[in-house]
């Protein structure tokens, strides 16, 4: 408890300065209804690096090209909108419920998948490497995420939503519609599948202490007839995005991913050579 006599009140001035309002009014967003919530300046630098990876994330998909108004075709893109239809549903139940927290985490959960997972899946996509209509699909999906996340953030970090708005839509965030969620957004289940073998391909790049750029030269991924359906779906994001030279998919009773990582020997010293 804070007393003027104790001297031990803590204005949010230094605070503020030091680590911005956005980042300060995260803290704030985070704390339970009806439950009493510590100063934590942990928190702060929480909310002050997600509103940073907020602008840079944003940047690129904005940089990626032009328009972004393209048809979603791609089942891995699909699937992540209907992802986001979800978010937006629950986020809408939880602010209904008076419960601000649960909407800032469940948001924050996902926008930390949709930077880590989704984005990197389908970057070399993005760019035109497999052609121009599949490219429109990546970068219609990348936007339309964006904008409905931007919304979804509004509430809680005010200024950095509304300095993204301001680069690429009329008005301001904050007197724009709440996102609705969209019903017609096909759930495929590809994303989640692609993303689970991503993530075993770059575990095996940090255990050989490896950058996440280095090449993989074989992949054997075995599951059930219907996992490596979806995952055919996307086979070409995974192989771009994981460096992977040859993408094996077997159908398997059991489900394992086996990475075989190609390392080029170090040169040997001079006076080694032959």
């Amino acid at each position: 408890k804070m007393s003027k006599s104790k001297g031990n009140v803590v204005t949010p001035i230094e605070m503020l300065e030091q680590y911005g309002s956005d980042a300060v009014r995260y803290w704030a967003g985070s704390g339970r209804p009806g439950t009493d919530t510590a100063l934590d300046e942990g928190q702060m630098k929480v909310g002050r690096r997600l509103a940073i990876k907020i602008l840079n994330v944003s940047k690129f998909v904005l940089l990626l090209g032009p328009g972004g108004d393209g048809a979603v075709t791609e089942p891995v893109d699909q699937d992540l909108l209907a992802m986001l239809a979800d978010l937006v549903t629950e986020a809408t139940t939880a602010f209904e419920g008076y419960d601000y927290a649960r909407a800032l985490e469940r948001t924050e959960a996902f926008f930390w998948t949709f930077c880590d997972d989704y984005v990197e899946l389908v970057k070399g996509r993005a760019y035109g490497t497999f052609g121009e209509e599949r490219a429109a699909s990546a970068n219609a999906a990348l936007r339309l995420a964006l904008s409905t996340l931007l919304r979804l953030f509004a509430p809680f970090l005010p200024f950095t939503t509304e300095e993204v708005w301001s680069w690429w839509q009329p008005g301001s965030i904050h007197g724009t519609d709440w996102p609705v969620p969209d019903a017609e957004a096909p759930s495929t289940r590809v994303f989640t599948a692609t993303a689970r073998v991503l993530g075993e391909v770059r575990k095996a790049k940090s255990e050989a202490k490896l950058s996440m750029r280095a090449p993989v030269q074989r992949t054997v991924v075995r599951d059930e007839a219907a996992v490596i359906d979806r995952l055919h779906q996307a086979k070409d994001d995974l192989r771009e995005a994981g460096g992977i030279a040859t993408l094996e998919l077997e159908v398997a009773p059991s489900a394992s991913v086996d990475v075989v990582i190609s390392v080029t020997p170090p040169p040997l010293p001079e006076d080694a050579r032959t």
